[in-house]
């Protein structure tokens, strides 16, 4: 069998943001900067680490503002040569050199799966990464990078995962697992359930939202039947996927944050800010002197 590399990473950035009004009421969510660059280009820069040469994000109405961010912007850039901010300039330019990226648009808001099945046509007969910009991954080795080096090893469908608290994993997808015996960090996964009650769960062991999937889910989303609110689940499609190929969970080494809750929000612009070069010294020290 032919050796397959992850090439592509497929982004979905369709959501209406709800979470977050009224300041997503015309800013799309992935918009919102984290410090002093947006959610979505955390999640390009990524894949780009990764080894991912070609972004496809799956956009929804109102989200022009993340195509222009990373196009170029010949009006900003002739300012920034007019005003002689070399060190500005370059930072404007390399958002627009970062990748290739696509863009198609997902018309209805139909679950993570049919936001997917958006991708089908770009992605072709080949895997590819998934990447969820809602989830923040702090690594010195980028999540998906770890990830793609799993499946180089592996070959087969891999989502990545995270023990959690056992009140918490209603929240989640939750793997039906046990530990690969050649990889610890390798989990053998035999079944999935979503957002089980606590005292069911089969484990404490949470999706988050980083994958790399194989060409044949497309199929499977397409013949799996519509779960709560009408939207086609991911988990679903995946859970089909396990009677035909193998699925590892993967468990990452990193801090996760949940971005696209207020209070995730929050707690990973107060981490990142710390981390920040030339913010994180003066922060630190402010933080230090308030009375809370």
């Amino acid at each position: 069998m032919a050796f397959l590399k992850v090439r592509k990473a497929v982004i979905p950035a369709a959501g209406m943001g709800t979470r977050f009004l009224p300041a997503t009421k015309a800013t799309p969510k992935e918009m919102l900067p984290l410090v002093d660059k947006p959610l979505i280009q955390y999640a390009v820069e990524e894949a780009v680490a990764a080894g991912c040469t070609e972004i496809i994000i799956v956009t929804g109405r109102n989200k022009a503002t993340m195509e222009d961010h990373f196009d170029k912007s010949p009006e900003l850039e002739a300012s920034l040569i007019a005003r002689n901010r070399p060190a500005l300039l370059e930072i404007a330019q390399s958002v627009t050199r970062l990748a290739r990226i696509v863009y198609t648009r997902q018309a209805e808001p139909l679950g993570l799966g049919h936001a997917v099945l958006q991708a089908k046509d770009l992605i072709g007969d080949e895997p590819f990464a998934v990447i969820l910009p809602d989830d923040v991954v702090d690594c010195t080795v980028p999540c998906m990078k770890q990830m793609v080096e799993a499946f180089d090893r592996t070959q087969s469908s891999i989502l990545a995962s995270e023990v959690v608290e056992r009140e918490a994993i209603s929240h989640y997808g939750c793997l039906d697992c046990t530990p690969d015996p050649e990889d610890k960090r390798l989990l053998d996964v035999r079944d999935m359930v979503e957002k089980p009650k606590p005292e069911e769960a089969p484990s404490l062991n949470a999706i988050i939202g980083r994958y790399i999937l194989t060409p044949r889910i497309f199929e499977m989303i397409e013949n799996i039947k519509p779960g709560a609110g009408g939207e086609l689940q991911l988990t679903d499609a995946i859970k089909a996927l396990l009677q035909y190929e193998k699925v590892y969970g993967f468990c990452y080494t990193g801090k996760r944050h949940d971005a696209g809750d207020k209070f995730g929000f929050l707690k990973a612009t107060v981490d990142f800010a710390l981390k920040h070069n030339e913010l994180g010294p003066k922060f630190r020290e402010w933080l230090k002197s308030q009375q809370f």
